[in-house]
This record gives structure tokens, C-alpha cells and sequence, in this order.
């Protein structure tokens, strides 16, 4: 098994681009995942987050694609590209789209998007003239492809990025009619960070001769994470949340909630403490969410309140610290929140408010394999102490 992306053998504009960006090691679903995709074959992916899931489908599409290009076989007809990538939300496409970009400066292919959450004339704009991979959430694509805007006749390869996330925002019907527009002789990737029931059943129908490939670390915290429980007396969170937010801290914090209502509670609490803080749920306008992001992302703003919308896929490198203002009810949910820090195998702390409805979450972290390392501190501090850094002066 290869442990370095030297070992791969790839194009040397692929591997000036990954010294230029000093990657080296290869995390494990890299390792067992990118031979098989290299040699063509399909590929289900089931990975914790943080694991490099995105650079272990991209680099097989880019050195593909340019293989071919280089063979005298380039990109002639307009509007059908070769490698399509379909992701569940505009922010993960975006994202998706930077990480092949970074690729791009050596390889010279052209990656294009067409997501949600964006006016349809720039979607059509985008997908005009030639170019080799396209990034798309799979109900803007479906319109696109009812408009006769795009052709999926030249495609070679297909990945579904974040298959669970897909499937619990009911994209199912839309995953299988784009799956039914491209050639049946197409290589296959499905990348996951659970094996859920649907994704199960999808693999089942659609990925039966993929090779599946689930790594040590799927459905578990990861190792470098650190966790907390603190109890929160009497239900009071502000209470428990002074002391947490006054610790020094290098890095963003995301602080999560269960609900709309409750995410807009803790935003507003945060703000009455005078702290700068950003939000991030699923029901606001795509503008807002899209530019809280990126404040977030910038390092404009330390803190991000958010709800589950804002757990899956995201890749934010800063993250040093996770705060469950509410738990969720899922080891799954738990999961993806804790995985936007502790990525690539940095480390991470994640914080968790806990009231005694949260026993049966805590159950199934400890009954599985890997179940967080906890110091439970049975109450907060009583002296929340000076203000961290976050405050607003």
C-alpha cells in the first residue's frame, strides 16, 4: 500500500502541485482509495471527516482527464464535460471547486459549477464553452439538463460527494436520473462519512461492483480529537458557556444548536454578551449564509452559530474548537459536528453542554468502538473570569 502521494506514480503536474502545497503523506482512505481509482476502477468511500476524502477523488479525475488531453484527445464539443462531481450544498460545491482549482494552474483543465442558490443565467453562463469537470448540486443540474444546457454524453467518471447528506435532503430521485443521463460505461465514486441505511440501499442498487473500502476510523471520533462534557446546572447554558468562551483559544470556534430557533437564541445571547459572532442555518438567505461563511472562514469573525446545515462537508482548516450548545439526538449528527475540527490530523477540542436528556447520546458514544475521552467537569467555574478574545471591544 502506497503511503506517500509520491508513490502513486502521478502526472508530474499533479505531484508539482502537491509539493507546491506540501502534502506528503497519505491519510488512510488516500491510501487504499486512490490505487483503485487510478486503475479505473468504481470506488465507495466510507471515511470519518477530516480524512481527505475530497483530494482522494480529484487527483484520479485530473490525471485521468489530462491523460487523455495529452494523448491528443481534448475536449472539442461545448457544454460536456468529461468528470462530473455532485454535492449535496452551494457552500461544499464551492469548496469542492477551490480544491480542484489548486490543481489547475499545472494541468490546465477547466472546472466549472453550477449550484444551488445561484441565478440560473449565471448556471448556464457557466456551463457554456468548453471545459473538462463539472461541479454540481443535483437539482440545479437536473434543470440545466431539462433546458438542454448541458450534456452529460461525454462523461467518464462520476463521484457523489457526501452521499449521505444527498440522500436526507431527499435527492434521491435526482441523483438517479443524473445517473441515467451519462454513458453506463463510466467509473463510479461514492464518498460518505456513514453507511447509513439509504446509502446503503443506493449502494446496493447502483454501486454493486464498486469496491468498498471503510476505514479504520469510519463512524468514530477521531484520535486527535479532545473531548469535554460539561453538565449544565438547572439548564442554564449562559452559565456554563461564560467560563468556555473566556478560554484562550487559536483558532475559530463553531458553536451548535438543534433548531433554527435555538441557533437565533444563542446568536443573540452571544451578541448581548458582546461577543462577534456569525450564523449559519439552512433557512437563510443563501447571500447571508454564503458571506457569514466566509467572514467565519477569513477569520474576520471567531465564532459561527450553527445548526446541523452547518456540519457536513465543510472544510475550514481554522477550526480549533467545537461547542454542542444543544447535543444532537444522533451518533451519526455528533459525528459530522465534531468533524469540522481535528482535520488532516490536527488537533481539536470539542465541548459538550450536557443535560441529563442527553443520556442516550452519550450511551452510544461510549458503546462504540472509539468513544470520546471525556473529563467531565460537574459544574462550570464560578468565576467566568476575563473575556476572551472574541469579545467585541
Amino acid at each position: 500500500m502506497p503511503t506517500t502521494f509520491t508513490d502513486l506514480g502521478l502526472l508530474p503536474s499533479l505531484q508539482a502541485s502537491l509539493a507546491e502545497a506540501r502534502l506528503v503523506t497519505l491519510t488512510e482512505i488516500q491510501a487504499r482509495a486512490l490505487p483503485a481509482l487510478l486503475g479505473g476502477r468504481s470506488v465507495v468511500g466510507i471515511a470519518e471527516t477530516g480524512s481527505g476524502k475530497t483530494l482522494t477523488y480529484v487527483l484520479p479525475i485530473l490525471e485521468r482527464l489530462k491523460r487523455l488531453e495529452d494523448a491528443g484527445n481534448r475536449v472539442e464539443v461545448e457544454s460536456e464535460p468529461r468528470a462530473l462531481v455532485v454535492v449535496p450544498t452551494r457552500e461544499l460545491g464551492e469548496q469542492v471547486a477551490r480544491v480542484f482549482k489548486g490543481f489547475t494552474h499545472t494541468t490546465r483543465l477547466r472546472v466549472r459549477s453550477v449550484l444551488g442558490g445561484q441565478k440560473m443565467k449565471q448556471n448556464q453562463d457557466n456551463v457554456s464553452g468548453q471545459f473538462e469537470v463539472l461541479v454540481a448540486t443535483p437539482g440545479r443540474l437536473n434543470r440545466l439538463i431539462e433546458r438542454q444546457a448541458i450534456g452529460l454524453d461525454a462523461i467518464r467518471f462520476v463521484v457523489l460527494d457526501e452521499a449521505d447528506q444527498l440522500l436526507d435532503l431527499g435527492f434521491l430521485d435526482a441523483i438517479a436520473a443524473v445517473l441515467a443521463a451519462v454513458p453506463e460505461r463510466r467509473q463510479l465514486a461514492l464518498f460518505s462519512a456513514t453507511m447509513s441505511a439509504d446509502v446503503k440501499a443506493l449502494v446496493t442498487s447502483t454501486f454493486s461492483e464498486a469496491e468498498l473500502i471503510e476505514t479504520a476510523g469510519s463512524h468514530k471520533v477521531v484520535g486527535a480529537l479532545t473531548t469535554r462534557h460539561v453538565d449544565v446546572p438547572d439548564g442554564d447554558r449562559p452559565a456554563a458557556l461564560r467560563p468556555i468562551l473566556a478560554e484562550p483559544v487559536t483558532g475559530g470556534t463553531i458553536l451548535f444548536a438543534n433548531t433554527r430557533a435555538q441557533c437565533d437564541a444563542v446568536a443573540g445571547w452571544l451578541a448581548k454578551e458582546g461577543f462577534v459572532c456569525v450564523a449559519h442555518r439552512g433557512d437563510m438567505d443563501p447571500k447571508e449564509r454564503r458571506d457569514n461563511l466566509r467572514a467565519f472562514r477569513d477569520g474576520q469573525v471567531g465564532l459561527l452559530v450553527a445548526t446541523d446545515s452547518g456540519a457536513r462537508g465543510l472544510d475550514i482548516p481554522h477550526v480549533a474548537r467545537v461547542i454542542n450548545v444543544h447535543l444532537p439526538h444522533e451518533r451519526d449528527a455528533y459525528l459530522h459536528r465534531v468533524g469540522r475540527t481535528a482535520r488532516a490530523g490536527a488537533p481539536g477540542l470539542v465541548i459538550n453542554l450536557v443535560t441529563p436528556r442527553d443520556a442516550p447520546l452519550l450511551a452510544q458514544l461510549k458503546d462504540g468502538s472509539k468513544a470520546p475521552t471525556a473529563v467531565r467537569l460537574r459544574r462550570p467555574p464560578p468565576n467566568p473570569g476575563p473575556r476572551g478574545p472574541t469579545k467585541r471591544r
